[in-house]
């Protein structure tokens, strides 16, 4: 009785056998290949036969970005039916550009008049700038492209983004739950020459959700460039945390600070600036640089110094727990102030008022001094890394 259920198995099975082959080797890949020009385009090749024409190819591709709702993409080539094809799609960059090391997984279905189909393995290709020799150095998930400066350089860039790494580690437990990848190019020059139509005054952008950095740096610019990278760090730390189905909902004050928090302390000369401007009635609501920061080079100083100290305020007076709290309520979709009311006990305004007080050490709570009147500044959709010495920082991808 058992060997003739295992017979009538087997014959079941090499039944079913010619069935799943046949269905498989109807529609054949006979090559599947891509071609980079970075940073125009990425062209994806296939070649297919079939014993029926082939009526029908997609190509689907989704890229490696950080997404509420992961998806993928489908193009649909040109072609004319036959039995064997070959055809290619272009992605232009100028409707969605691609960072340097952007990683695509890619596959393509094919389909032929008898009704057949064959979905191919997936692939990975990484959108490369290969017009340089890149170097790495590498340390706690963060990595260094380089191609012009000594490994010391290198070292002293990687040493900058890993000293940012611990800081907000630290002091706002947000931690970096992905690898980071940081390119180093020579020269702004160098940085336009990847970027399509960027700005003349760009000079590093964050590819937020990629989690790739490109920043332009010499080798003789190491002080500046040590600050940006550490700046640009802390961007994207704060958005690993606070990618949402509601959009960017981060006031510009909190993301900047955060960043401006990412490359040290607040110096001596802009706790004294800042003094200044509380005495003088110069100084903004937090309201006013809750969206992008003012034009104005000198209120734009104002703007990051300002929230700097806030950052500052919130994590020597509240503690850590509470600003990452606070980054999480706003993640799940609170309003900024219904956030800070949950953490902290009181609004925007209240968060004023506090800060005045925690700046000018009134006697009284929320107390703020008479000479202080807030001044609201026009603002502009321009972000600058560091507004005292270069406007640098492109809004990220």
């Amino acid at each position: 009785m058992i060997r003739r259920f295992t017979i009538t198995l087997l014959l079941l099975l090499i039944y079913l056998m010619p069935a799943a082959v046949s269905a498989a080797d109807d529609v054949r890949l006979l090559d599947s290949s891509t071609e980079a020009d970075f940073p125009n385009t990425l062209t994806f090749k296939v070649r297919a036969e079939s014993a029926d024409p082939i009526t029908r190819i997609r190509l689907r591709y989704e890229v490696d970005k950080k997404m509420y709702s992961p998806t993928f993409a489908e193009a649909w080539p040109e072609f004319q039916p036959a039995r064997n094809i070959e055809t290619a799609w272009s992605w232009d960059m100028r409707k969605g550009m691609l960072p340097p090391g952007a990683r695509v997984t890619y596959w393509w279905v094919i389909e032929d008049a008898g009704g057949n189909r064959l979905t191919t393995p997936k692939n990975i290709i990484t959108f490369d700038d290969t017009r340089y020799q890149w170097q790495k150095v590498s340390d706690q998930n963060i990595n260094i492209y380089w191609y012009r400066g000594s490994s010391s350089f290198a070292g002293d860039l990687l040493k900058a983004a890993t000293d940012a790494k611990g800081r907000l580690e630290r002091d706002t437990d947000v931690t970096l739950d992905k690898p980071v990848y940081i390119y180093i190019y020579a020269n702004f020059s160098d940085l336009r020459d990847s970027i399509i139509a960027p700005d003349e005054w760009t000079g590093g952008v964050a590819y937020r959700g990629f989690n790739i950095i490109s920043i332009g740096i010499s080798p003789n610019n190491l002080a500046w460039g040590k600050k940006a990278v550490a700046h640009e760090l802390g961007h994207l730390m704060t958005q690993q945390v606070t990618v949402s189905p509601y959009g960017e909902t981060r006031p510009y004050w909190l993301d900047e600070g955060l960043a401006m928090h990412a490359e040290g302390e607040q110096s001596e000369a802009d706790r004294e600036e800042l003094q200044r401007s509380i005495e003088d009635g110069r100084i903004a609501t937090l309201q006013s640089i809750t969206s992008p920061f003012p034009a104005d080079p000198q209120e734009a100083y104002f703007a990051y110094a300002q929230s700097q100290s806030v950052i500052e305020y919130l994590i020597n007076v509240h503690g850590r727990e509470k600003i990452h709290r606070l980054l999480v309520l706003i993640n799940d979709g609170y309003s900024l102030d219904d956030a800070l009311t949950n953490v902290y006990g009181f609004n925007l305004s209240g968060l004023d008022d506090a800060w005045l007080e925690y700046m000018t050490a009134a006697p009284q709570a929320n107390a703020v001094p008479d000479k202080i009147t807030f001044h609201v500044p026009g603002t502009a959709c321009i972000l600058s890394l560091s507004p005292v010495v270069y406007t640098v920082a492109r809004g990220g991808v």
